[in-house]
């Protein structure tokens, strides 16, 4: 991170992952999407510039990491990193927080 609030765990964690959209995409890599467009198609419609800069910010960080994709030659693909698959279980917790108190949410998280 380049510049820190405090030497807060929660604070600095939330500066890396806290804000509306890079857990999404972090969901989206756990639920074995890889390609820019995937993410793209999620339902909570990320902007393209925004989505580059998640992905961008995921790999710097070491959470995820691009590689050439085997499905579609001269594209790029992503996945989580070792660091980043230990992002589940928050997410997980997430989702069961969310499917016990707030009305109306479902989920198709599963662990791969």
């Amino acid at each position: 991170m380049d510049h820190q609030r405090s030497c807060c765990p929660v604070a600095c964690t939330l500066d890396l992952i806290g804000d509306k959209w890079t857990l999404l995409v972090v969901r989206d890599l756990l639920l074995g999407r890889s390609h820019f467009r995937e993410f793209a198609a999620s339902p909570e419609r990320i902007a393209t510039n925004i989505l580059s800069d998640r992905l961008s910010k995921l790999v710097e960080h070491k959470l995820a990491e691009k590689f050439p994709s085997p499905e579609q030659p001269g594209r790029d693909a992503y996945r989580l990193t070792k660091k980043g698959k230990t992002l589940e279980p928050v997410v997980q917790s997430i989702v069961k927080w969310g499917l016990e108190n707030l009305p109306g949410t479902a989920a198709k998280m599963k662990s791969r």
